[in-house]
């Protein structure tokens, strides 16, 4: 009978270390990257690899978060993919919607982006063009000044070349989370002032934060590969306004 009792509870301490085994249990640190994608153990380099080759292969994102460049800062909403995007773009007080079906190019804002005359009597005439443009989507002409730094907005390729590259020696550093998905954050140069990723650790390792170098923003990377439609507006809300339009941003 003893014998009996002491195979029962050998049975029973047995099963009990093997779920505390599985559960993490037994005193032992949890592993990280338990459960995860793997890219948590690699080197920084070959992590920073594999987010570029993820990247090459999706089809669409959707980019929000603010971008310093070139003195001017910006705070941008953007759904972008392969032929065109679409979204909001904020500057200097004004804000205005961008849309790019291929190669063509809308923009779309209300009467005061257009005007810059902060309401003085003498520029009735600058206000009145602005209110036709009220709300109305503006073609904006390949020969037009605006449209090369205005499509860069709309540019899914060109936009992420630019800002996934990091500046220096590329490190590891700690495990961690956007918007509930597990991450672990790559960064370059001293204490991260090269810019850093925080790359997912679900699925394919596609970037889902970046802090630029330097303090030049801080943008999220979500929904990507979820499909959307790109359509051009209908005529009635579109101007035309030929080789150049007036006054743009």
């Amino acid at each position: 009978m003893r014998t009996r009792n002491r195979a029962v509870v050998a049975a029973m301490c047995a099963g009990l270390a093997a779920t505390l085994a599985a559960c993490g249990g037994g005193g032992g640190e949890q592993d990280p990257d338990a459960g995860t994608n793997g890219v948590g153990k690699l080197p920084a380099t070959k992590i920073e690899s594999k987010v570029r080759q993820a990247v090459a292969g999706a089809s669409s994102v959707r980019l929000s978060g603010t971008l310093v460049t070139q003195g001017a800062t910006y705070k941008l909403n953007m759904r972008l993919k392969a032929d065109g995007g679409t979204g909001q773009v904020s500057t200097k007080g004004s804000s205005f919607e961008l849309l790019r079906v291929g190669k063509e190019l809308y923009l779309k804002a209300d009467a005061g982006f257009w005007s810059h005359d902060g309401g003085d009597e003498g520029h009735s005439g600058a206000a009145d063009a602005a209110g036709k443009l009220d709300d109305k989507y503006v073609k904006v002409p390949s020969g037009d000044p605006s449209y090369q730094r205005l499509s860069g907005f709309t540019d899914m390729k060109l936009l992420l070349d630019g800002l996934l590259g990091l500046h220096g020696k590329v490190a590891t550093g700690d495990h961690g989370q956007v918007d509930g998905v597990r991450t672990i954050r790559i960064s370059a140069g001293k204490a991260g002032e090269g810019g850093s990723l925080d790359v997912s650790l679900k699925g394919r390792p596609y970037p889902l934060r970046l802090q630029r170098a330097g303090g030049a923003g801080v943008i999220q990377l979500a929904d990507w590969n979820k499909g959307f439609e790109l359509a051009a507006p209908e005529r009635g809300h579109v101007l035309d306004y030929g080789q150049q339009i007036p006054s743009a941003p």
